[in-house]
């Protein structure tokens, strides 16, 4: 850890002990902004001698390397183009994005992108990458931008940004270490999404299919079919009104069920328009969430309190396991054609009715035994993916907190 001194980052690598040199960015590097054939539909090829076309959509979500891009472009467009070529830094001109990627191949850039070329050499490339992406740099863009009418990058307000460069040797050092890091993020951000694919597909094989009574996948010990029941049978509607015994600590939020201090309800006129929502009971909520294509349903896990009157809630006839609830109301494999069915479209979002949704057949395990085997399950599967969500948060605000700390 280094002193607080000019020119010299908080975290530094030991046996470096130089200030870093402040140079202006157009001083040492070709900066030329991308430039489009028109129209780009005339020029775009299947055929393998074309240019890589680099889009957008190429750049990896995680990762600083363009590998490959899903279009080309024939050979005449050359010119009314720029060509890149691998080692070369190319960066999106829009402030909402502005990430850099280093070229691994040959391609082409439109004039969304910008060129930073290194010719001299005097960057380590993923030093540079990972430099002309740290707050720092950012804050230097917005500074140069303010008041500007297009909040854009482009070739003079990047070049005039003032970079540090600090030795070759530490360059590599720092360029290391993040590339490490970004390695680890990548791996937790497989694992993670593996874990929800796998999810995904065990709820579309341990609940039975649309003309089965029994799921493809099943526990051990567990041979009888499902049983069909109305939803009607299972849950009935409720409209228990809040008598003011729940204040604005108990307000429900129905997208992600927690309790929120709704400073926006506290007027008791207003609170006593609430529902109140039991331990157990449902909800419908609209097709706000772009995860659920007819809305759903969501149940409250997390004790007494209130929502407001715009959600329609349920409540269980009977005695069910509240784990195997969770999942059966959410999948869209069970509830999917039940939801477009008892749904119509309004003005904001999908609107339930009531009477038709409880007309519904669904398919229940017999043994409340089966219903607990299969809750707990994915209880334990969405415990294991919150905990790799957390270690990916995590390495995040650990790469964020190196970037603002490794760069002056």
């Amino acid at each position: 850890m280094s002193e607080s001194k000019p020119n010299v980052p908080k975290l530094r690598f030991p046996g470096f002990t130089d200030p870093w040199e402040q140079r202006k960015f157009k001083t040492m590097v070709e900066i030329e902004r991308g430039g489009s054939p028109r129209p780009i539909e005339a020029y775009v090829t299947d055929k393998p001698d074309g240019l890589n076309w680099v889009k957008i959509g190429d750049a990896p979500l995680l990762g600083r390397y363009i590998t490959h891009t899903a279009e080309k472009i024939k050979l005449e467009g050359l010119s009314k183009t720029r060509q890149v070529h691998p080692g070369d830094i190319i960066l999106s001109n829009s402030m909402s994005f502005g990430r850099p990627y280093i070229m691994a191949v040959e391609g082409c850039i439109h004039d969304g992108w910008l060129l930073i070329r290194d010719a001299n050499e005097q960057f380590d490339p993923t030093y540079l990458c990972h430099m002309l992406g740290t707050p720092q740099m950012l804050n230097q863009y917005r500074m140069f931008a303010a008041g500007s009418a297009v909040n854009n990058l482009n070739k003079e307000l990047v070049g005039n940004a003032i970079v540090p460069v600090p030795s070759k040797a530490e360059q590599i050092a720092i360029g290391e270490i993040l590339s490490d890091l970004d390695d680890l993020v990548a791996l937790h951000q497989r694992k993670l999404d593996h874990l929800k694919l796998q999810k995904r597909g065990l709820l579309q094989k341990m609940f039975p299919k649309d003309g089965a009574d029994v799921p493809e996948i099943r526990f051990p010990g567990f041979t009888d079919p499902w049983e069909q029941r109305k939803l009607g049978e299972l849950y009935q509607p409720v409209s228990e009104k809040n008598d003011l015994s729940f204040g604005i600590d108990r307000v429900i939020s129905v997208a992600n069920m927690y309790f929120k201090d709704d400073a926006k309800v506290s007027d008791e006129a207003y609170l006593a328009t609430y529902n109140i929502m039991r331990v157990g009971d449902i909800a419908f909520e609209g097709n706000r969430s772009k995860s659920f294509a007819h809305g759903r349903f969501v149940e409250n896990d997390i004790g007494d309190g209130i929502v407001s009157h715009v959600f329609r809630v349920f409540r269980p006839v009977g005695d069910y396991d509240l784990s195997y609830w969770k999942y059966a109301i959410n999948n869209e494999v069970v509830m999917g054609p039940i939801l477009t069915r008892s749904t119509k479209a309004s003005t904001m979002m999908h609107e339930l009715v009531p009477k038709d949704f409880l007309k519904e057949a669904i398919l229940v395990p017999t043994t409340m035994a089966e219903q607990r085997l299969i809750g707990s399950f994915f209880l334990d599967l969405d415990d294991l993916i919150a905990l790799h969500q957390r270690k990916l948060e995590h390495l995040k605000l650990q790469k964020k907190a190196l970037l603002q700390q490794m760069f002056v």
